[in-house]
């Protein structure tokens, strides 16, 4: 487990692994059970750089910093599959033709115009969230379930659809292989939900559980999307699937805090 857990914190952040760590196909296939658990990594940098940025600077400057720590744990790893997401549907009419896009490095306008949109919505939904409470457990636990959250339901899709791609080159391809069912699927949606469940533990508030409501609406639209377009997913899919999520998670927060006033 533990080669497994290093595996997938090699492939899905930037962070330090140790140096008898190797990578193997099979390895990188069974490590998708951390998935969600890498979440709780990246929840935790972000709600913690936010706090001591929160000391040091302005709100906005805290809340930036907090989005720049987590971008950089990932290497950007999520939003450039968002972005290459934008680009292939965006500029693409056939399934090679969006397949072909996606694949370029370069970053085209559909691309540009929807990371800028995405993080404009991550900041201001951030703005309204991070500042208004004191920073503890509950704060962390909302911070880090949308990472935790977002990641899952990142992993479903890895366990409900086929693999999109038939070339040989791309970094989703050892993953698509295997998918992910039984047992490591129950273990990577107990690290999914744990910090929801609880943070509904902790302060009682059944509501929180309603946020999966929108995030399986999110799930089952963009599964017919893909399916309809590609026949499946692919690693730029996945990348997608998180960073909308996400969002989609913090929106919800921010509406509680809208209905309470």
């Amino acid at each position: 487990m533990r080669t497994l857990f290093f595996t997938a914190l090699m492939f899905y952040t930037r962070l330090p692994v140790p140096k008898d760590i190797d990578h193997s196909a099979d390895l990188l296939n069974r490590s998708t059970l951390f998935f969600p658990l890498i979440g709780w990594i990246i929840g935790g940098i972000g709600v913690g750089t936010y706090w001591v940025g929160s000391i040091l600077f302005p709100p906005e400057l805290a809340v930036l910093l907090s989005m720049v720590s987590t971008i950089w744990a990932t290497g950007a790893f999520h939003e450039d599959g968002f972005g290459d997401v934008c680009d292939g549907f965006g500029g693409g009419w056939t399934k090679t033709q969006i397949l072909t896009i996606m694949k370029d490095s370069r970053l085209g306008t559909y691309g540009v115009v929807g990371l800028g949109l995405l993080l404009a919505i991550k900041f201001f939904a951030l703005m309204k969230l991070l500042p208004g409470e004191v920073f503890g457990w509950k704060l962390a636990l909302k911070y880090i379930s949308a990472h935790t959250l977002s990641r899952w339901v990142a992993t479903t899709l890895i366990a409900s659809m086929t693999y999109a791609r038939e070339d040989e080159e791309s970094k989703a391809k050892p993953i698509a292989k295997g998918g992910i069912t039984g047992m490591p699927l129950a273990v990577a949606t107990f690290f999914g939900l744990a910090p929801t469940l609880a943070l509904v533990a902790l302060s009682g508030l059944w509501v929180y559980l309603t946020f999966l409501i929108p995030l399986w609406l999110v799930r089952w639209r963009l599964m017919r999307f893909f399916t309809k377009w590609l026949g499946g997913y692919t690693g730029d899919c996945l990348g997608a699937t998180q960073q909308l999520t996400e969002v989609v998670v913090y929106l919800s927060y921010v509406s509680l805090v809208w209905v309470s006033l």
